[in-house]
């Protein structure tokens, strides 16, 4: 979930544009794209490729990158609590609230709102969801301060620049104060003060330290292969490099619904030819995706944000991995397993073993490309799992329960990607098999399920 000036829906009535799937050329001014005559890229969704939230914690790639701590977090241990405190109180109020802080936002400063879809059911839930992330990691602020630093850099990418935070957060402690209730007192106030304006300067520091970088690409679809009739697997080369590491995903915007933007996991380990493979599945009413899966074919180009996500390759040390996904969950697995066992990786490679369920054996749309990987790298294993056919010829059950069953006493590393409840499942069970392992997991924003993914 973010927080900043973002919509993060994929509503269909998010503002439908006439493009043909073409964007122009890059301009040369730092401007943000603008095929549509909005103020910027606009904002838009965490999706189906990857997690309800990032996680918190950066790999130290990342920390490396991001160079500088940033503010200093005046918030106490005390405050922490009534922080805590005052939100609890707040959550059953949090529409209302939301929707009282757009208003106020928009009152004051009508100039961004082109910046937002339409309709903004799903910005008042992620907002409030991101203050909620704020509050409850306020008694860790490096790893509070990292995940923001991130989140103002994604969001150069709708126009955001380092003078809107203050505004932004004026509104939000405008909000939060008119719904105080009877819990509003002087100390409240000056601690919900206090985190919202260090919020907001964290994020302002960071849109200025970082604003030499690019803040989208422009990328041509290269390759639009149908998997299913519900998903295509997708080539994009970036005008320029866009860097990343294995396991990360990507933002994308396409012509048709400008100011929507979708999360979507890299499938391969950066590669000579630059080229980013996203596996997507159209979800009903889902705007960008069903794009992507019906509507878009090579030639076209779509607007793509900066890499981001803590489940990456560099965080894994040991020699023996295990990786269990499900659906299009198998995407960054499919990126960190070619990583660690291609020819750039320091020998010896790590045994990874990757455990793919699915429904049906249909619905394991990568699998040919999957084995055809493993049959150029000894270190991996591939093994697939179908859940509801039980006349399959291979393992069958819940992917989850299967990969438990067959974990090498050797393990130190398990990777799980897929729908939130196949990843809490499997980060329940699995792990427990063996104690003392370390768990990466990135549950998928916004992810509802699917039949074929379970």
């Amino acid at each position: 979930m973010e927080i900043g000036l973002s919509g993060f829906s994929e509503d269909p009535g998010a503002g439908r544009s006439t493009g043909q799937g073409r964007w122009p050329a890059r301009e040369t001014s730092g401007e943000t794209p603008n095929p549509a005559g909005h103020s910027g890229p606009g904002s838009g969704t965490a999706g189906q490729s990857r997690r309800p939230a990032d996680n918190a914690e950066e790999s130290p790639a990342a920390e490396a990158e991001l160079g500088g701590a940033g503010p200093r977090c005046p918030v106490s241990a005390a405050d922490s609590r009534l922080l805590k405190k005052s939100l609890a109180l707040l959550e059953p109020q949090s529409e209302k609230a939301m929707a009282y802080f757009f208003a106020t936002f928009f009152v004051h400063n009508p100039e961004l709102r082109p910046m937002f879809p339409l309709a903004l059911d799903g910005s008042r839930q992620q907002v409030f969801g991101a203050l909620t992330r704020c509050v409850w990691a306020s008694d860790r602020p490096e790893s509070l301060t990292g995940w923001l630093t991130e989140l103002a850099r994604d969001h150069r990418k709708y126009g955001v620049l380092e003078h809107h935070y203050g505004p932004f957060c004026d509104a939000l402690l405008a909000a939060l104060r008119a719904f105080g209730d009877g819990s509003w007192s002087p100390q409240t106030e000056a601690a919900w003060a206090a985190a919202v304006h260090h919020i907001g300067a964290v994020m302002a520091d960071a849109a200025r330290r970082f604003s030499a970088e690019p803040a989208w690409w422009v990328a041509e679809v290269v390759e639009h292969d149908q998997r299913r009739p519900d998903l295509a697997v997708l080539a994009l080369r970036p005008d320029q490099p866009l860097p990343y590491r294995p396991g990360q995903y990507v933002s994308v915007q396409v012509p048709r619904w400008p100011r929507v933007w979708r999360d979507y996991s890299i499938a391969n380990a950066p590669g000579p030819d630059g080229l980013l493979r996203l596996h997507v599945r159209a979800i009903p009413g889902g705007a960008v995706s069903t794009a992507l899966v019906h509507q878009t074919t090579t030639g076209d180009t779509v607007i793509l944000g900066r890499a981001r996500g803590g489940m990456t390759a560099d965080a894994i040390t040991s020699h023996r991995v295990v990786c269990v996904a499900g659906g299009t969950g198998l995407a960054p697995v499919k990126a960190i397993a070619e990583a660690l066992t291609g020819p750039h990786r320091p020998a010896p490679h790590p045994d990874v073993q990757v455990f793919f369920g699915a429904r049906s054996a249909a619905d394991l749309y990568d699998l040919p490309d999957l084995l055809r990987l493993a049959e150029a790298r000894p270190s991996l294993t591939v093994v697939p799992v179908v859940s509801g056919e039980p006349d399959y010829s291979g393992l069958t059950g819940a992917v989850p329960e299967v990969a438990a069953a067959h974990l090498g006493p050797r393990t130190k590393d398990i990777v799980i990607s897929g729908p939130a409840g196949l990843v809490t499942r499997a980060a329940a069970i699995v792990p427990a098999h063996v104690p003392g392992a370390s768990v990466h997991r990135d549950p998928l924003p916004g992810w509802t399920g699917h039949p074929a993914d379970t």
